[in-house]
């Protein structure tokens, strides 16, 4: 009698601890969530993981699974040149704003695009592997179908609003996963803090970069019709955790959220029952478009996909929450976690990756001259998301192309003194000694001295900054440097 009583009251702490765990870190409105152990592919936490949703930027995952492809057959390399269409020029924000005929190198156009998320260049790599966007996407659901993506169809190779487009946080968790085994020597890509592009400094989206103890990276999306996504990674002692999150109604929410599932699955010992591949079909057969829910009348204030552009608390919060698993509780979310709700702690300090445009550095425009979305007032995306046109998923399909209004807001950019703000620059580039402005404020000076009658575009080319110099005996790459930049931590090893 006295084991029977003990045996229920085990069963009924156990049902009573999975459910408050369930509602700590489920909100009660639809939000599909995933956590994976990479390693062994087990599931660990799942809820509504198969329910179609729109991906938003995160099918950028996909485009750079594709790039990735064409440099494994040498069909590409880090050094390939690609050429901007007025097509790419076309998309709408987030993008870099290249005029038509920029040069871009594979390498630069893949950082831009994961840290910046934009939209032009995912148009730039798709022209660029299979000449067209319409055979690019025909492409894309080729290749989600190898990779098992069952619950997935894609219409464009950037996550715009379409109502075609449409994946699952399974499928999400199953292409990341295929990225980070298939391509790990290009892991770094997906955890850069920030790249600057001359005056232009971008922060990376994901919030959980230079806040969460471990986070590796992938990448963000947004659009009003699918809430706030995210693809998560983090290393914990061996082990290292992919974390998935759908339509999280604001991009501090996503960010807590994904910590707090981080730590949830940090905190078990042993390894889920479940596999990706055994996780129950949804019967759902369209996603929910949370349209009005997120981009409605009583919508918040920072809409953009960036936590950059959202409040940041002085000091962090303290440790919240109790302990509901086995193993010893991971606290991960308490460095994400500001000290008021709402707020996100202040991000860790990083160094820049320096990107530029052309073949080389130095051989194009400057970037001023080209990216017109990093002018002025474009940047302020936390002022421009308060009154916004929410963003509609497309109904037709004219052309191929969204329309214009169908924008993602951008995330924040910040201007970067050449110079001053530290910069790693990749591979056998070296910075410039002695400050490549200084000669070129010189130059000014001299072009205003000998013309009184100058003109400001005159002045304005004498001023601009000379090309990077090189190591004197470092002149051109060398095979070394076509090897890819990796800046996560080396993989776990395999159980």
């Amino acid at each position: 009698m006295t084991n029977a009583i003990s045996r229920l009251s085990v069963a009924f702490l156990f049902l009573v601890t999975a459910a408050v765990s369930q509602a700590f870190i489920t909100p009660a409105k639809a939000n599909p969530t995933l956590v994976v152990d990479i390693a062994s592919g087990r599931v660990l936490h799942s809820s509504q993981a198969t329910e179609p949703w729109y991906p938003a930027s995160l099918t950028k995952l996909l485009t750079t699974y594709i790039v990735l492809q064409e440099i494994r057959a040498g069909r590409l390399t880090l050094e390939t040149p690609l050429t901007v269409s007025a097509r790419a020029e076309a998309e709408a924000p987030s993008k870099m704003g290249f005029k038509p005929g920029t040069v871009v190198t594979v390498d630069n156009a893949l950082k831009m695009m994961l840290v910046k998320s934009a939209n032009d260049l995912a148009v730039v790599f798709a022209e660029g592997v299979s000449g067209s966007v319409d055979a690019f996407v025909e492409r894309m659901n080729q290749t989600a179908q190898q990779l098992g993506m069952r619950d997935s169809h894609f219409a464009n190779p950037n996550g715009m609003p379409d109502e075609r487009q449409h994946s699952s946080a399974r499928d999400l968790a199953v292409l990341a996963r295929a990225l980070l085994t298939e391509f790990a020597p290009y892991r770094g890509y997906f955890g850069i803090g920030a790249v600057q592009l001359g005056k232009r400094l971008m922060r990376n989206t994901n919030g959980l970069i230079g806040r969460y103890p471990g986070a590796t990276g992938m990448k963000t999306g947004f659009i009003c019709s699918s809430g706030f996504n995210v693809v998560a990674t983090a290393v914990h002692g061996h082990r290292e955790l992919l974390v998935v999150v759908l339509g999280a109604p604001t991009a501090v929410q996503r960010t807590i959220q994904a910590a707090e599932l981080l730590d949830t699955g940090f905190s078990q010992r042993g390894w889920g029952s479940q596999t990706l591949d055994s996780l129950p079909v949804s019967t759902a057969t369209a996603p929910p478009d949370l349209r009005d829910e997120i981009c409605g009348a009583n919508r918040g204030k920072y809409l953009a996909d960036d936590d950059n552009a959202a409040p940041v608390s002085a000091s962090v919060a303290g440790s919240e929450g109790i302990s509901l698993f086995a193993g010893p509780r991971v606290n991960g979310v308490a460095a994400v976690r500001g000290s008021a709700p709402n707020r996100l702690a202040p991000r860790a300090k990083t160094t820049p990756i320096a990107v530029f445009v052309g073949a080389t550095p130095g051989d194009g425009p400057d970037s001023t001259a080209v990216a017109t979305a990093g002018k002025g007032k474009d940047a302020q995306t936390s002022k421009q998301a308060a009154t916004a046109k929410p963003i509609a998923v497309r109904k037709t399909a004219k052309g191929g192309r969204p329309p214009r209004e169908a924008s993602a807001f951008a995330p924040v950019e910040e201007d970067a003194k050449i110079g001053n703000a530290p910069m790693a620059l990749q591979r056998a580039i070296k910075p410039a000694k002695g400050g490549s402005t200084k000669k070129a404020s010189g130059k000014a000076k001299s072009a205003k001295s000998g013309s009184e009658k100058a003109t400001k575009s005159e002045l304005a080319t004498a001023a601009k900054p000379p090309r990077r110099p090189t190591a004197k005996s470092q002149k051109k790459p060398t095979k070394a440097s076509t090897q890819p930049l990796s800046l996560a931590p080396p993989t776990p090893p395999r159980r």
